[in-house]
C-alpha cells in the first residue's frame, strides 16, 4: 500500500488546474509584461490574433501544445542551428519516471525537451523551476500554465525542511499517483562552468517522502532517467565568465534579480548553434547493485549521484569547439583529428567577442575569463574521457 499524500498541501507549488486555465489566460492577456517579451521573441506578431488563440486553449494540454510549442519552435528556429533527440526509444512506454538532466539553460532546457518530447508522440513533462526566476506575476503565470511546479529558495534553514518535504512528496506523488513524468535538473541552478556534478541535496530532497526506510527504494520508486543536453555555444557563457571573477574578487557577491533577467533574456534570444538532447538509459539496474553494499546514508546517496553522473557524461554530443577548447586549455594537439585549423580560428575569434561583450568590471581580467571560457566549453569532455 503506498503512502497517503493527500494529508500535503500544494497548492502554492502545483500548476494550475484545468478549471484555473480562463481566469490565468485572462490575467496573461491583460499583461503588459508578457506582449513586450513576446515582442522580442516574435517582433511582427499579430498581438490581437495571438491573444484570440491563447482564449481558446482551455486545458493546460492545449495551451503548452498549441502556444507553448509554437513559441519555442520559433526560438529554435532563430537561435539554433538544429534541436535533435535520440535515444527516446529507452523511455519506458507505460512508466512514468523522473527525468534528471543537466543543466545549461535558466529557461529553455525543460522548454527544448517538451517540445522534442511532443514531437516523437510523448506527452510533455511537468517541469521544476526555481522561485527565484518569478520575477514578475504573469512569469509565475505562465509557468504554472505550462505545467510548472516551483522549488522555493532562500529560506530559513526550518523553512528549507518544511519545504523540501512538501517538495519531495509532490514529486512522488505526481510519479506514483497521477502518472506523469517530471524533469528535474540535477543541481539548483545551471554549471556555470558546465563541470555537472548530481547535488547530493538533489537526491536526498528526493527521499523525504518516500513510503521506504531505505533511500535506494526511495529513489528506484522514481523510475530515475538521467537526461544530458549539449548545446554547441552557450549564449550565456560570457555572463557566467563575468560572474566567475566577480565571486573570485568579490566571495560575498550575489546576483541581482536584473542579472537573472538579463541571463534569460540572453538564454532566449541569442545563439546557441546544434543543441542535442540524449535520453539515457534508466538507472534502476545500476541501483539494484547497490543494495548488497554495506554504504551508510551519505555514501548510499554519493554513489547514486555517481551512477546518474556517468549516464550523462558518456550521452554528450560533442562539437569542434568543445574539442578546440580542450586542446587550448591543456595546450595540446590531443584532440586535433576532430577539428581543422577553421575552426580552431573560428572558436579563438569567438572567445574574443564574447570577452568584449563583458562589461561593468573594474579591473577585467581577460586571461582569467578566457581560461573559465574555455573550461566550460572542455568540461563536458574532460568529464567523458574520466568516465
Amino acid at each position: 500500500m503506498g503512502t497517503d499524500y493527500s494529508k500535503y498541501n500544494f497548492d502554492d507549488i502545483r500548476p494550475f488546474n484545468n478549471d484555473e486555465v480562463y481566469d490565468a489566460v485572462e490575467t496573461l492577456v491583460s499583461s503588459a509584461g508578457l506582449r513586450h517579451a513576446m515582442s522580442y521573441i516574435m517582433p511582427n506578431m499579430d498581438w490581437d490574433k495571438f491573444i484570440a488563440m491563447m482564449r481558446l486553449c482551455d486545458s493546460k494540454e492545449k495551451f503548452k501544445t498549441i502556444m507553448s510549442y509554437n513559441a519555442v519552435m520559433e526560438i529554435a528556429k532563430k537561435t539554433t542551428s538544429s534541436l535533435t533527440i535520440s535515444g527516446q526509444n529507452r523511455i519506458p512506454e507505460n512508466q512514468s519516471c523522473l527525468f534528471i538532466s543537466n543543466h545549461r539553460d535558466i529557461v529553455l532546457d525543460a522548454a527544448f525537451l517538451n517540445t522534442l518530447l511532443l514531437d516523437i508522440g510523448h506527452g510533455m513533462t511537468q517541469i521544476a523551476i526555481g522561485d527565484n526566476l518569478l520575477i514578475h506575476p504573469w512569469i509565475k503565470t505562465l509557468v504554472r500554465l505550462n505545467n510548472c511546479f516551483i522549488v522555493k529558495r532562500d529560506l530559513s534553514a526550518r523553512q528549507l525542511l518544511k519545504s523540501s518535504m512538501q517538495l519531495s512528496a509532490y514529486i512522488h506523488h505526481i510519479i506514483k499517483d497521477i502518472k506523469e513524468t517530471i524533469w528535474l535538473a540535477q543541481r539548483e541552478g545551471r554549471a556555470k562552468d558546465s563541470n555537472d556534478r548530481t547535488q547530493n541535496s538533489v537526491l536526498k530532497m528526493l527521499n523525504m517522502a518516500g513510503e521506504h526506510k531505505n533511500p535506494l527504494q526511495n529513489l528506484m520508486d522514481l523510475h530515475i532517467i538521467p537526461i544530458t543536453i549539449s548545446y554547441e555555444y552557450d549564449p550565456c557563457d560570457y555572463l557566467k565568465a563575468k560572474e566567475f571573477q566577480q565571486k573570485r574578487d568579490n566571495p560575498d557577491f550575489v546576483k541581482s534579480k536584473r542579472d537573472d533577467l538579463l541571463n534569460m533574456e540572453t538564454g532566449l534570444l541569442k545563439n546557441k548553434g546544434h543543441v542535442h538532447f540524449t535520453i539515457g538509459s534508466p538507472i534502476n539496474d545500476r541501483l539494484a547493485l547497490l543494495k548488497d553494499k554495506n554504504f551508510d546514508k551519505n555514501a548510499l546517496i554519493t554513489a547514486i549521484a555517481e551512477i546518474i553522473d556517468r549516464e550523462i557524461y558518456k550521452n554528450y554530443c560533442f562539437f569542434p569547439c568543445n574539442y578546440v577548447a580542450y586542446d587550448f586549455l591543456h595546450q595540446s594537439d590531443q584532440f586535433g583529428a576532430n577539428y581543422d585549423l577553421n575552426d580552431e580560428m573560428q572558436f579563438d575569434n569567438y572567445l574574443q567577442k564574447q570577452i568584449d561583450k563583458i562589461d561593468g568590471l573594474s579591473n577585467k581580467d581577460e586571461s582569467f575569463l578566457r581560461t573559465k571560457l574555455l573550461e566550460m566549453y572542455s568540461n563536458p569532455l574532460q568529464n567523458n574521457l574520466r568516465g
